[in-house]
């Protein structure tokens, strides 16, 4: 299975490409009062709302920098899409090894995350969508 590897503050992370709707540029943001706090807001897409996710804010991480490389990888889960605002998107990666999430089940950090892929150049999480777009 494929994957795209992005980058948040400097770790690894990946989804599968297969889950990727597109990966666009970033935009304004429209916040939404009274949201969860790492729901930055949302963005309109060809006529769509779609909500946009910080996963700094997700994983208690330093407040969004934004730059020429920052994305936000849109993607397409249970028929509904949504945003990902990342530091940058790396490549398109094929695992050698997928290993299971280091953290227990009942760690809030584990239940983001189906496994860790293993490549030549580093370890790389691979998140759960349905425990990140609750």
């Amino acid at each position: 299975m494929q994957y795209i590897e992005f980058e948040v503050e400097g770790e690894h992370y990946a989804v599968p490409i297969s889950d990727i709707h597109e990966i666009i540029k970033m935009q304004e943001i429209t916040e939404i009062p009274n949201g969860p706090r790492y729901v930055q807001g949302v963005i309109q897409l060809r006529g769509s709302i779609i909500p946009v996710i910080s996963l700094r804010r997700l994983f208690s991480l330093q407040k969004d920098e934004y730059t020429k490389m920052t994305r936000i990888i849109v993607v397409s889960h249970k028929e509904e899409l949504a945003g990902f605002i990342v530091d940058r998107v790396n490549q398109v990666k094929v695992f050698t090894d997928i290993q299971p999430s280091p953290y227990k089940t009942s760690s809030a950090y584990g239940n983001y995350f189906t496994g860790i892929g293993l490549s030549d150049e580093r370890l790389v999480g691979i998140l759960k969508l349905d425990e990140v777009l609750l």
